[in-house]
């Protein structure tokens, strides 16, 4: 038995990053839906916690195409709850980097988009269908530095693994635009909020009851170890099986911190 079909009876929540570590974009991982209920079984309460740029609604539904059973999990946490919210409250139309399908999902939500550069704050969910280089959007993300435009990007993940291929992430972009002077306001994992508004949705447990499951180690493992949770690294996600780096610990400033299991997948 895996440290994951024996886990300790103190952890009460399981957060559970998604893409990477329950499916790979197009197919779910073998047992991530048996865990996952096993768990939920014994009493423990899951949410998925996850970096993409949509609402709950949403990503439930491309569980739901994958085949994850809804009774596999008790709520999702997305970083695009909290970016949506933000792009509503500027009270004006906004710029748009990402899929057209991602900007659909936005405007369904009440979000405006610009018609024009006349906007002072930009949403960004990806990379465009059809301009998957990062490189590609330099000089639009300088141009719209200049004008002062705060970037609100709603993925921090630079990487994902699509069907065994890397792509591209907003986060990346984001890079790019903080190097180009551009300010970036960043909304889900490695940063506090998305933490704080999935441990509310949780009762707000103690957090020596909560383990974080996740294959990112600048989101995943570096959010989870900032917010003093238990971590469990999936290697075989966006790393390909590569272990923790030993300086990981080093040099991010958590002393001696360690993630409780590392493992390959959930199996």
């Amino acid at each position: 038995m895996s440290f994951l079909d024996r886990l300790d009876p103190k952890y009460r929540l399981i957060l559970c990053d998604v893409w990477g570590v329950i499916h790979n974009g197009v197919e779910l991982y073998p047992r991530a839906g048996e865990l996952l209920r096993a768990w939920r079984e014994q009493g423990r309460c899951v949410l998925l916690l996850t970096n993409a740029p949509r609402p709950e609604e949403a990503v439930a539904q491309q569980l739901a195409r994958l085949g994850l059973p809804t009774d596999c999990w008790d709520a999702i946490v997305s970083s695009g709850e909290a970016g949506i919210a933000a792009l509503n409250a500027v009270g004006a139309p906004v710029g748009f980097i990402g899929t057209a399908g991602d900007r659909e999902v936005l405007e369904a939500r009440g979000v405006r988009i610009s018609s024009d550069d006349a906007f002072t704050d930009l949403g960004c969910t990806g990379l465009r269908e059809g301009q998957p280089d990062p490189r590609s959007y330099r000089a639009e993300l300088e141009h719209v530095a200049l004008r002062g435009v705060h970037m609100h990007c709603l993925n921090p993940d630079r990487l994902v693994i699509h069907a065994g291929k890397p792509e591209a992430c907003a986060g990346v972009l984001a890079d790019i635009f903080e190097t180009l002077g551009g300010r970036v306001t960043w909304y889900g994992k490695p940063y506090p909020a998305i933490y704080e508004h999935a441990l509310k949705r949780a009762g707000n447990p103690p957090s020596g009851h909560v383990l974080a499951i996740g294959d990112g180690l600048q989101t995943d493992i570096l959010g989870a170890a900032r917010m003093g949770i238990d971590a469990v690294f999936v290697t075989g996600g966006i790393h390909d099986g590569e272990g923790l780096p030993d300086d990981f610990a080093r040099e991010h400033g958590l002393g001696d911190w360690r993630p409780v299991a590392v493992v390959q997948g959930l199996a």
